[in-house]
């Protein structure tokens, strides 16, 4: 049994312009231990499938289906009890280092806070403890930097204390929404060797949500691709990348650039991505798919099994969209 498992997962928001679909029917689990990328474009329903399974969706908005954490439903769970849940089991790193910290409380406060609460710890113990999380993340000196401000730390610093936020309680799933949006390369590729060494240190499963795919190559064990959504496609990582099967997903990789192409202009997906409240009745990347059937637009493609355990949802056969 999977450590975290999504079935037919809905969002909806209700607006004053009607309701806009954001996650329609989406299905996929990560085993313990596992690494899971979500990929897609912005607006894809990658973040907000997240929230779902955390129970973080906004006011206005409302998700159906099952989210299954060790066979309880997390969706009909009282809030306390998901409360437990999500400080012990699961952990979520937001995408802003720079806005996800209080800029008016010392980063003591704001750990010790986490373990005082859910772990009954002391002040004194919890500072420590907090301390000794910053050191296990590379905070250079964090015995004596666990007691300054967020404005004293870089953008990749404060990234690194997010991430130690949200393993002080040694949870077994982390989600990673976006976790090196607005840092430059260097960090980004520091921040993803950290969390690799969180994974074999700690054994954390770890859910990746982005829209760079460059960061995913080397890191995930899966790769699920989301659009209007909805998956597109999974499977394996080195599957996906060596043979996408959906257009989707064949656009998004030749939008990377690669230093072993001399392509005289970037590659780009034509078109925008679709209106979530006006989503069409078929594919919802028939309005932008090069390689469209006559049926794309009108007849949902169902998400189908195919080759070693990968997953596709699209009418047109796999051979025409390989490179």
């Amino acid at each position: 049994m999977s450590l975290l498992e999504i079935e037919n997962l809905s969002v909806t928001f209700q607006t004053g312009d009607g309701p806009v679909n954001a996650v329609n029917g989406v299905s996929l689990g990560i085993d313990k231990g596992e690494t899971l990328a979500i990929v897609g474009e912005s607006g894809s329903g990658k973040s907000q499938t997240a929230f779902a399974a955390m129970g973080l969706l906004a006011q206005n908005g409302k998700a159906t289906g099952q989210v299954r954490y060790d066979g309880r439903n997390l969706l009909e769970l009282p809030q306390k009890a998901l409360n437990k849940i999500r400080s012990q089991e699961i952990a979520m790193i937001f995408q802003d280092p720079m806005t996800s910290l209080n800029p008016y409380m010392r980063i003591s406060d704001q750990m010790a806070e986490v373990l005082m609460l859910h772990k009954g710890m002391s002040k004194r113990d919890a500072v420590s403890e907090a301390a000794k999380m910053l050191d296990a993340v590379r905070i250079p000196d964090a015995k004596a930097r666990v007691t300054m401000y967020p404005h004293e730390f870089s953008g990749g610093m404060r990234q690194r204390i997010m991430i130690a936020m949200a393993l002080l309680c040694k949870p077994r799933l982390l989600i990673a929404d976006e976790p090196t949006t607005a840092l430059d390369v260097t960090v980004q590729a520091q921040i993803m060797q950290l969390l690799g060494e969180i994974r074999y240190e700690f054994g954390t499963a770890i859910i990746l949500i982005t829209h760079d795919l460059g960061i995913v190559a080397g890191f995930c064990d899966r790769t699920l691709v989301m659009y209007g959504g909805q998956i597109m496609e999974e499977g394996a990582t080195r599957d996906v990348f060596a043979a996408p099967s959906h257009p989707y997903t064949l656009g998004l990789l030749k939008a990377v650039p690669r230093l072993d192409r001399d392509d005289s202009e970037l590659a780009t997906i034509a078109g925008e991505p679709p209106d979530m409240s006006k989503l069409p009745k078929g594919c919802p990347f028939s309005q932008r798919c090069e390689f469209v059937l006559d049926k794309c637009p009108s007849v949902r493609p169902a998400l189908e099994t195919f080759g070693d355990d990968r997953r596709r949802a699209c009418h047109v056969p796999v051979p025409e969209v390989t490179p």
